[in-house]
C-alpha cells in the first residue's frame, strides 16, 4: 500500500461520494451528549440536567489562570513543543515515534482515512461510530473481520471496554484509538507506535474531563504524522489548550489520585445499578455498560428526572452510564 507523502493531496473521493443537495444531508450520527434532544422531549434547562450519556470525567482538571497572550496571540511554537514533550513523558512514547497535537481526537479521526488510497478497512463492531463514518466518507469499504489494508481498534473499546493486543495490529495502516486508555495505562499499546504504519490516538477530553478544550494527539509513524501535520496547518491548537495540556500532562499526582477515584466511583455505580436489576456488560472506569430488559424504558425513566443516559440503535438492551458528580449520586439512585 502506498501512503501519501507530506504535502500530497488527499485521494480522490468523488466516485465514492455522490453529490446530493444540502437539504438532503445525512441525519446527525448517534452520539452521547445530545442534551438538546433530551430537553426537547423531557423539558428542563441545560443546567438542570445531569448528563451521564458520555464518558467524560465529571471532576475535570482545574484550569490555570490564562494570560492575555493565551487568548490574544497566535499559539506559540515553544508552547507547542512543551506540550508535545509533556505528552512524550506522560505516555512513555517511543523515541522513534512522532507526536502531533491537534484540536481534538475527532479532527484526527476525520483526516486519518486520507493517509492511504481507499480500499478495505476492518472495524470490529460494536465500537465508536465516527471511525467507520470517516473511512466511508473517504471511499473506503468497511468489513468487521478478514484481511484489510487498514484496521481500527478502539482500546479500550467503546462501549464494552474490550482490550486488544499487539497481535491485532498487523494491517499496513493501523489506528489504535486510546481515548479511554488513561484509566488503565498499564494496558496501553503505545509501544506499537514505533512500528511503520501505526498511529495511536490520545484524547484529552475524557480522563481530564475537558472535552470543550478540544485537544488530542496522534502518535506514531513519522511519515504519516508529517502528512497529518501538513494538512492541519499551523496554529491548530489554541493557546489556552497548549497551557492547560502541558500542565495537566505533567501533574502525575492528579492523574494517580484521579485513577483511584474513578475506579471507586465505577464500582459504586455498578453496585447501585445492578441492585436495580441490570447486569454488567462491560465498560471502563469512565463509563459502564449494562444489559437491561428494555434500555429505552430505562432511559425514559431517568430522563423524567432530567438524567440523560446512552442507548444504542443496534441494541434494545444496552444502557451506558457515565459517572455522576459527587452531588449526583442520591439523585441517580432516586431516579432508578
Amino acid at each position: 500500500m502506498a501512503f501519501n507523502q507530506p504535502g500530497e493531496k488527499y485521494p480522490p473521493v468523488t466516485t465514492a461520494m455522490p453529490e446530493r443537495p444540502l437539504d438532503n444531508a445525512s441525519p446527525p450520527r448517534d452520539h452521547g451528549g445530545n442534551l438538546s434532544a433530551a430537553m426537547a422531549e423531557f423539558g428542563g434547562t441545560r443546567g438542570g440536567w445531569m448528563d451521564l450519556s458520555t464518558g467524560i470525567n465529571p471532576h475535570p482538571y482545574p484550569l490555570p489562570e490564562f494570560t492575555a497572550g493565551d487568548w490574544g496571540a497566535l499559539p506559540d511554537a515553544d508552547a507547542l513543543a512543551d506540550l508535545e514533550q509533556a505528552a512524550r513523558a506522560f505516555w512513555n512514547i517511543p523515541g522513534e515515534a512522532a507526536v502531533l497535537a491537534a484540536p481534538g481526537a475527532s479532527a484526527l479521526i476525520t483526516a486519518l482515512p486520507a493517509l492511504a488510497a481507499p480500499r478495505w478497512v476492518q472495524i470490529t463492531k460494536p465500537t465508536y461510530n465516527e471511525h467507520a463514518a470517516a473511512f466511508e466518507a473517504r471511499g473506503w469499504k468497511i468489513r468487521v473481520d478478514g484481511p484489510a489494508e487498514a484496521r481500527v481498534v478502539v482500546h479500550p473499546n467503546n462501549p464494552d471496554g474490550r482490550l486488544w493486543s499487539e497481535e491485532h495490529l498487523s494491517s499496513p495502516l493501523t489506528i489504535v484509538d486510546e481515548s479511554f486508555c488513561d484509566v488503565c495505562p498499564g494496558q496501553s499499546l503505545i509501544r506499537a507506535a514505533e512500528r511503520p504504519g501505526v498511529i495511536v490516538l490520545k484524547s484529552f477530553g475524557k480522563f481530564w474531563g475537558l472535552a470543550g478544550m478540544r485537544l488530542g494527539f496522534a502518535i506514531g509513524d513519522p511519515k504519516l504524522i508529517a502528512n497529518l501535520a501538513t494538512w492541519q496547518g499551523p496554529w491548530a491548537v489554541s493557546g489556552p489548550a497548549l497551557r492547560t495540556g502541558a500542565l495537566a500532562l505533567q501533574d502525575r499526582p492528579w492523574a494517580k489520585a484521579t485513577r483511584t477515584r474513578l475506579k471507586q466511583d465505577a464500582a459504586r455505580l455498578d453496585e447501585l445499578v445492578l441492585a436495580k436489576g441490570a447486569s454488567l456488560a462491560g465498560g471502563t472506569d469512565l463509563f459502564r455498560l449494562y444489559t437491561v430488559e428494555d434500555a429505552a424504558a430505562w432511559q425514559r425513566r431517568l430522563a423524567r428526572a432530567h438524567i440523560w443516559s446512552r442507548i444504542f440503535p443496534y441494541s434494545r438492551t444496552y444502557l451506558r452510564l457515565g459517572l455522576p458528580p459527587s452531588d449526583g449520586w442520591d439523585r441517580l439512585e432516586a431516579a432508578l
